[in-house]
């Protein structure tokens, strides 16, 4: 189809996970591409892989647009590369290790969108095959108090609590449609006018935090962020480079999560606090990486 005639382009970013993109491309045509109403464009982002990703794209999924990568770029990088090409009125950051299902309905999220100018991003309900949310779709701020409150527990001691609990905002009602400060960029829609407006993903975040600071940067420019919890995508999480085992994975993107934590602060908050607290945070990451 000609791409400019592209209601939205889901740009979905892989490395060496060839089983599990084989999994969201069938799943998303067969649950969602199939059967919906807009005009639906795919781009795959290959960050490099080693496995099979390419040559099983070529055979299987010709009818998805390939770009690929002379190196891994990283996570924002590299969905640039999509986001730069993109054509789609709505563009989605789609991770290569999301299913979808009969309750995966974009249509909805996108007639949303349609009727609120203000939302600049949309969030399905993202679950983990337990049927459990993926707290990552649904989070607040990551203030110094609200992370304090995250990691010492205390979120979790006062879930109910908007003082103690905003790290993932568990106050608000998750069966309902609502604001949250911000989404995961495993699976959100964002409009393409809004992302004209305060540009692409940061690259200095080579993994993680990338999304956080699109959803403040959408808000600061007074659009809302919206959790639409009657569409749902499955996430298998941890599943990019399926040649290491799940332990390995997780050990490294949680380390990650951890650098990231840091090049966070340091844009958004380094400035208004003393650098007492940017050593306290660093000296609690060094802390937790050496504990991974």
């Amino acid at each position: 189809m000609p791409r400019k005639n592209v209601d939205l382009e889901i740009i979905v970013l892989t490395y060496d996970s060839e089983f599990w993109l084989k999994k969201t491309l069938s799943s998303l045509k067969s649950n969602y591409i199939d059967k919906s109403k807009y005009q639906v464009a795919v781009t795959v982002v290959d960050n490099h892989s080693s496995d099979q990703t390419v040559p099983m794209m070529n055979r299987d999924f010709k009818w998805v647009k390939l770009i690929t990568l002379e190196e891994n770029l990283g996570f924002a990088a590299g969905n640039n590369r999509g986001l730069k090409e993109s054509r789609g009125r709505y563009v989605m950051l789609l991770n290569s290790d999301v299913e979808f299902n009969p309750d995966s309905n974009l249509d909805e999220l996108l007639d949303f969108l349609e009727q609120n100018p203000t939302a600049g991003a949309i969030s399905p309900k993202v679950i983990f095959t337990t049927g459990q949310l993926d707290p990552a779709c649904h989070r607040g701020e990551p203030t110094p108090w609200t992370s304090f409150c995250y990691f010492t527990g205390l979120a979790a001691l006062f879930p109910k609590s908007r003082f103690f609990a905003n790290y993932h905002q568990t106050y608000k009602l998750l069966d309902t449609i609502h604001t949250i400060d911000a989404c995961t960029g495993a699976a959100m829609i964002v409009r393409q006018s809004a992302i004209d407006k305060i540009g692409l993903l940061d690259e200095r975040f080579f993994i993680y935090a990338e999304d956080l600071d699109w959803c403040r940067r959408l808000r600061e420019a007074g659009y809302s962020i919206i959790f639409y919890p009657h569409i749902k995508v499955i996430h298998h999480k941890y599943k990019s480079g399926i040649k290491g085992t799940s332990k390995q994975i997780a050990r490294q993107t949680e380390r990650h999560f951890y650098d990231t934590m840091l090049q966070y602060y340091d844009k958004y908050y380094r400035d208004s606090y003393p650098e007492l607290v940017r050593s306290i945070i660093r000296y609690f990451i060094i802390i937790k990486k050496g504990a991974t």
